[in-house]
């Protein structure tokens, strides 16, 4: 009987634990936000397709996109670097606004613009990190040096991404688009050649881990051949641009693609193609991609066209259009630039043109 009564009293003190780990596990739930519950689940939800394929006013198609398969919530976050700049630092930082004056055309491609230039139609893949803003950055810079000086250049990502260091940001951890544009002024950006991306790997390996820390900076070319500081490109200066979107436009047609922020959500991990538009999810972060142009769809919706950096299995061949004019996910009033100098070209190029330079 003793040993019956024994037992008894085991059980019940295992039954008492375990009703406060429960207890304490339902607590720690119920402080916790959607979002953090849900962070280990997959980003791409056949639900979340369904209800925007069967939406009729949604104008635009999802789909289940190669490039996140297997991607967590969280780790589809890791990929959205832009964090928001404080204040402080936007103080003398040039605003341009561009009266309006142009005759700007209802439909603009840079791609078809400047066909001469290959870098515009590149779609590039940030790969594990979160460099979105270096990338948009970059890749804007390149297409400016062809427009402006018929240079076909792929600047380095790599060099801007880790040798920038706390004045960017955080490296893959995030960072700020109009400190990239800084940097290009003070410190130059090598090419791509001399400083090729460290995360060449892609997200389709066995085991694939989508954190990467930010790569050391090395300041010497990966070419044995090629010295580190004649391959420095350099801006001749950093701004904002007028959230109005004829200003916007305007700069584009005049100087070339422009990098912009936004707010992403859950739906558009889900983009294939049409004019995408928040309709369902929690947000994710900010993210920096560039754009390359405008235009009105055949449902008489306006537009901007834009190019991201998660390979060409995401989206429409990698690219997406977004609601122009509303500043839908705040795509409006985050974009950035500069115009690219002819300093340090007249050692590798002796025939660019120093009047053409954006500076004189």
């Amino acid at each position: 009987m003793a040993a019956t009564s024994g037992v008894r009293i085991c059980l019940l003190i295992v039954l008492l634990l375990l009703e406060v780990i429960f207890a304490i596990q339902l607590q720690v739930s119920e402080g916790k936000t959607d979002l953090q519950l849900k962070v280990n689940s997959r980003i791409l939800q056949e639900s979340v397709i369904e209800l925007i394929n069967d939406n009729a006013q949604a104008g635009w198609k999802a789909a289940m996109n190669p490039r996140f398969t297997n991607y967590t919530v969280g780790q589809f976050m890791h990929l959205l670097g832009v964090k928001p700049i404080p204040d402080g630092d936007l103080k003398g930082i040039p605003v341009v606004t561009h009266r309006k004056g142009l005759k700007l055309p209802k439909k603009f491609d840079a791609r078809t613009v400047w066909p001469q230039c290959s870098t515009i139609g590149k779609i590039l893949d940030q790969g594990h990190c979160g460099s979105c803003w270096a990338f948009g950055a970059v890749e804007a810079l390149s297409d400016r040096f062809c427009i402006h000086f018929g240079m076909n250049i792929s600047l380095s990502v790599n060099d801007l991404l880790a040798c920038c260091g706390f004045m960017c940001g955080d490296g893959c951890d995030g960072g700020y688009p109009i400190s990239a544009w800084r940097y290009f002024v003070h410190t130059g950006v090598v090419t791509e050649e001399c400083d090729p991306y460290f995360d060449n790997i892609g997200c389709f390996h066995p085991g694939c881990e989508p954190v990467y820390p930010t790569p050391v900076c090395e300041k010497r070319c990966k070419k044995g051949n090629m010295l580190w500081e004649e391959s420095k490109h350099f801006g001749v200066d950093a701004y904002r641009i007028s959230s109005d979107p004829y200003s916007i436009m305007a700069e584009i047609f005049m100087n070339g693609p422009v990098e912009v922020s936004f707010t992403v959500y859950e739906d558009f991990a889900h983009y294939k193609s049409g004019v995408y538009k928040h309709i369902t999810g929690d947000k994710m972060g900010g993210h920096a991609v560039k754009l390359i142009g405008w235009g009105t769809n055949d449902d008489g919706q306006d537009y901007w066209l834009l190019a991201n950096q998660w390979n060409r299995s995401w989206g429409d061949d990698g690219y997406f259009m977004i609601r122009r004019g509303t500043n839908e996910c705040g795509i409006e009033v985050g974009a950035v630039a500069g115009l690219p100098s002819t300093r340090n070209l007249i050692i590798e190029h002796g025939h660019v043109d120093v009047s053409r330079d954006a500076s004189v």
